[in-house]
């Protein structure tokens, strides 16, 4: 089977799109940072899209792995192309697909091999926007404040070592000092990853970074550079070697790294750009004027409820999202979780039927061609639960208002950092503070004795108490005695029992706004 490049498109199974353009003509408008799946399945079908329908030609996109060189290794050989597979099941629960082969990836750099070569993209005159897509993990926040973590080695490191940077932002503030300093125009930097206010906040630590190196650099990127808000809605999971294998037949040609998502695609982008942008909506974007209640949306309705899927079902040994959701009880505690304690939390969403977008939300969840793992959403627990979770629950505390589906949620969480599931099964904690949760975990569980739940709330109390990411909550006694009610019943009755007696029935309307 040929390789996947340019010169084998004409040659590819009649229904597979291809790119309509002429891709030797793009220019490398657009710098990627952290160039994984996720934005192969959202910026850069977008882009093609945006580029296709317009004539644009400036909006080629220059991916950056941050860290591994695996994206580029497999992509370099097909000059940038790979194939988006859009899976969901037909009428029948038949799993269908629809294949897409990417063109608008003009360029691969892995950022540890030539960290020059990256802050000269950025600082290039042709490079009008700086996208990114790092995961939470890749913004060296403090877990409590929020702020920039100074004390990060990383970050103390790039600080000082201006031409070889290690850390987002210090490729961002470095590269941009170089802009500055060769008088080209100012860039968007546009955050793609799920934080609250994401723009507003990579703005902050990015000035915050640049306080720290140089002062004409800050009060530029302050003065003439953009951070929109963002809000980007689709499921991605990690595509296997069985992907490639099957995207590979389908496609006629061999692709070393397709990528797989759900056909469902929402993007909202405030409207601020300093030099310029694609026409996204020719992909299915929106411009809005304010993206805040579209990321509350997201990351409490879809994050929120995918993190408690996950956690839960990792424990039960349900491998993958939708086979979890096939169960009951789990679908009815999700499906109750989001109507009676999550959706009373959101702000106005004019033109939004909630009880609609959940309908299809669990929908989504149930998509037999996904095979999502439960494994990849636990990942990074300590820098998601914040926005995804505990600040739902506080919403809730500060309203007087049910929340024991949150509180379940939260003790699965802490249920799954001991690393077996109720079968044994041993695990990995990916997590970014992992040694520390352990060791937080585990000097709780010693400090109470017992067995009952007074000993369990002890255990809960200490824990929190040691754990930055909790916030007011490690004060909050009714909270901790939820949560550590849960943890008992997980602790000696597993997932099935605490599903069962919490049920999916319905909590009174009057909780809700």
């Amino acid at each position: 089977m040929p390789r996947l490049d340019p010169d084998t498109l004409e040659r590819l199974a009649h229904d597979v799109a291809s790119p309509e353009y002429d891709r030797t003509t793009l220019e490398p408008g657009i710098v990627h940072l952290g160039i994984g799946a996720f934005a192969r399945a959202h910026l850069a079908p977008a882009t093609d899209a945006a580029i296709a329908a317009t004539g644009d030609r400036r909006w080629g996109i220059v991916g950056v792995s941050l860290r591994s060189p695996d994206t580029r290794d497999a992509l370099a050989p097909q000059r940038g192309l790979y194939t988006l597979a859009l899976r969901d099941a037909d009428e029948r629960s038949a799993p269908r697909q629809r294949l897409q082969v990417i063109g608008s990836l003009i360029e691969l750099l892995v950022a540890p091999e030539n960290p020059d070569a990256v802050l000269a993209r950025i600082a290039a005159p042709a490079t009008r926007i700086v996208t990114l897509s790092v995961t939470e993990k890749g913004y060296h926040r403090d877990p409590a404040s929020g702020a920039l973590n100074l004390a990060d080695p990383d970050i103390a490191h790039d600080l000082t070592h201006w031409h070889v940077p290690r850390t987002t932002l210090g490729f961002l503030v470095h590269g941009l000092h170089r802009r500055r300093m060769h008088g080209a125009e100012p860039v968007t930097l546009l955050s793609c990853d799920n934080l609250p206010a994401n723009g507003d906040t990579l703005r902050a630590l990015v000035l915050a970074f640049a306080r720290e190196v140089d002062a004409q650099t800050h009060d530029w990127i302050a003065d003439r550079c953009t951070f929109p808000n963002t809000m980007v809605d689709r499921i991605v999971p990690r595509s296997t070697e069985a992907d490639r294998a099957a995207v590979s037949a389908a496609l006629g040609a061999d692709d070393a790294w397709p990528v797989v998502a759900e056909p469902y695609f929402d993007w909202a982008i405030e409207d601020r750009f300093a030099n310029g942008r694609p026409d996204w909506t020719r992909g299915g974007a929106r411009f809005v004027p304010e993206a805040a209640p579209f990321e509350m949306l997201k990351l409490r309705m879809v994050n929120g409820s995918h993190s408690a899927i996950a956690y839960l079902g990792a424990m039960a040994g349900w491998k993958t999202v939708d086979a979890a959701i096939a169960h009951a009880a789990l679908r009815g505690y999700a499906d109750a979780l989001l109507r009676d304690e999550v959706a009373p939390t959101l702000p106005p969403l004019p033109g939004l039927d909630l009880d609609t977008f959940r309908t299809r939300l669990i929908g989504r969840f149930a998509n037999p061609a996904l095979h999502h793992r439960t494994a990849q959403i636990a990942m990074d627990g300590s820098q998601k639960l914040p926005q995804r979770l505990l600040g739902t629950l506080r919403d809730r505390r500060s309203a007087g208002a049910s929340f024991k589906r949150l509180a379940l949620a939260v003790a699965a969480w802490i249920h799954y950092l001991r690393g077996r599931d109720e079968a044994g099964e041993a695990y990995a904690i990916d997590d970014p503070l992992a040694d520390a949760l352990r060791s937080a975990l585990a000097s709780a569980d010693a400090a109470a004795s017992g067995d009952g739940e007074t000993a369990q709330r002890g255990r809960i109390a200490a824990f929190m108490a040691a754990t930055p990411l909790f916030g007011p909550l490690a004060q909050d006694d009714a909270a901790i005695a939820a949560i550590a009610h849960w943890r008992d019943v997980l602790d000696k009755r597993g997932v099935r029992a605490a599903l069962a007696e919490i049920g999916g029935q319905s909590e009174p309307r009057a909780a809700a706004h």
